[in-house]
């Protein structure tokens, strides 16, 4: 009986969880633009549709969020495709450099800016080293990602060259702690990060392969 409900339950968390990601990220996209498209399709003959399974509203309200996501699908392929024309370059420049002037905006759209350019545009290893670190607490490990090298005012303040490392939570890496670390505290692993991340999310069930030594 307890090794059928194991089972079942490696099956089911990975579901649940999948879905709990995939609905929060779709509702978070599809917020902003929810009362528009209901108003829209309300006064259609969508309202008139409905199954044994889901009511008019409801059919109404996954629709609505189905145009939203194939909306914004559309919009982003639209804005890379421009993206590349000479004159649609100037305007994000110009447009750019307004928004690097306004007060408070200038802040969060700078902080944006940078994360997406080092996570997708540059050919830097951020979280590409995985690493044993002393956390909580020095005698206990904690697996990280190292992200890059501190700031160069925290090395400065402590006369010794610092790394900055990403610490997972358990199971949901999404969040989880920034911690500065002297190099020599490290324990650098040969481990690829998506072995790290399964290890992390299946609290320690999933088991990294080991290496195979080519002779």
């Amino acid at each position: 009986m307890k090794k059928y409900f194991i089972t079942g339950l490696v099956i089911l968390l990975p579901l649940t969880l999948t879905i709990l990601i995939v609905a929060f990220v779709v509702n978070f996209l599809t917020k902003p633009f929810m009362g528009l498209v209901v108003k829209i399709l309300t006064q259609t003959r969508v309202q008139q549709i409905h199954t044994h399974i889901l009511s008019s509203e409801q059919v109404i309200r996954y629709g609505s969020q189905i145009i939203i996501l194939i909306g914004l699908f559309l919009f982003t392929l639209v804005l890379g495709i421009f993206a590349r024309w000479f004159i649609f370059k100037a305007l994000i420049k110009i447009s750019d450099k307004v928004l690097h002037k306004i007060p408070l905006v200038n802040k969060v759209y700078k902080t944006t800016q940078e994360i997406v350019k080092t996570l997708f545009i540059t050919d830097k290893d951020s979280f590409k080293q995985v690493v044993m670190a002393p956390f909580p607490y020095k005698g206990l490990y904690s697996l990280g990602l190292v992200s890059r090298p501190s700031p160069e005012t925290c090395s400065n303040a402590v006369n010794e060259e610092l790394i900055s490392v990403f610490v997972p939570t358990t199971p949901n890496p999404t969040t989880g702690f920034l911690l500065l670390f002297k190099k020599d505290d490290l324990i650098y692993l040969d481990m690829k990060t998506e072995d790290a991340i399964k290890y992390i999310v299946s609290c320690g069930v999933i088991v990294p392969p080991k290496k195979v030594e080519n002779k």
